[in-house]
């Protein structure tokens, strides 16, 4: 599992996912954030963690009867109780929301185990108890059918493709109010770096904005005295 030191999160707790895309576009990635998925519910904060991955393949009637979850080394189970804390779960269920990838009942046991969050790329049942919960959630939208009559649990931290994005075991997953992005592991610290500076930056433009000023030569930054004057709020504001 991928090592995040404690202050590469924090800051990564704090950015938005669309300022990360931004960073990640300026190296060429253009394909970070997770089509089509959104929270469960918005949490007011970000889910930042380590990628904890489950590839789902579509199921077969005579491998997925309901006695199945009896054994305790089926894939999902296993994946819910190996998942480590402070990693996201990150599920490859195919884009297909008809069945549900998970439920309350295995989310709240991820929660309890202190998994940072968790991301499918198809739905949810129960999705009105997990909204309640304190872990972010992030799904295509709710199912109510169990997994099994659509989803075969088959393989645990491999690389899968979620949303149409690339996820390897250890990239680090974002998620804020709105959507969920994948920053490959080995850019995660300048990255962190580089959008709370975007970010502070925005916050100086959007207070002059609403003071009236123009985007032109603001946003971007092509005249000088707008980064004098950016120097000069962040000193003000301690940022």
């Amino acid at each position: 599992m991928t090592t995040l030191s404690d202050g590469t999160r924090e800051k990564l707790m704090r950015v938005s996912v669309a300022t990360i895309s931004t960073a990640l576009f300026k190296r060429g990635l253009r394909n970070q954030t997770i089509q089509d998925v959104q929270p469960v519910a918005g949490k007011g904060r970000n889910m930042v963690g380590p990628a904890y991955t489950l590839r789902y393949i579509p199921a077969r009637e005579d491998l997925n009867k309901l006695e199945v979850f009896r054994n305790p080394e089926h894939p999902q189970r296993a994946c819910v109780e190996s998942c480590p804390p402070g990693a996201v779960l990150v599920m490859d269920s195919r884009k297909n929301p008809r069945a549900a990838s998970a439920g309350s009942i295995l989310v709240t046991r991820l929660m309890v185990r202190g998994v940072a969050g968790v991301v499918t790329d198809g739905g949810f049942r129960d999705s009105p108890e997990i909204a309640g919960l304190a872990i972010p959630a992030y799904h295509n939208r709710p199912s109510s059918p169990t997994n099994l009559t659509l989803h075969q649990a088959l393989d645990i931290n491999v690389p899968i493709g979620c949303g149409d994005v690339a996820v390897w075991p250890g990239d680090i997953m974002v998620g804020d109010d709105e959507a969920v992005i994948v920053i490959p592991a080995e850019l995660a610290d300048e990255i962190a770096d580089e959008a709370v500076e975007m970010t502070a930056y925005e916050d100086f433009v959007t207070e002059r904005v609403l003071a009236g000023q123009s985007i032109i030569g603001l946003y971007p930054a092509t005249q000088p005295h707008n980064l004098e004057d950016f120097a000069a709020w962040r000193a003000k504001h301690g940022r």
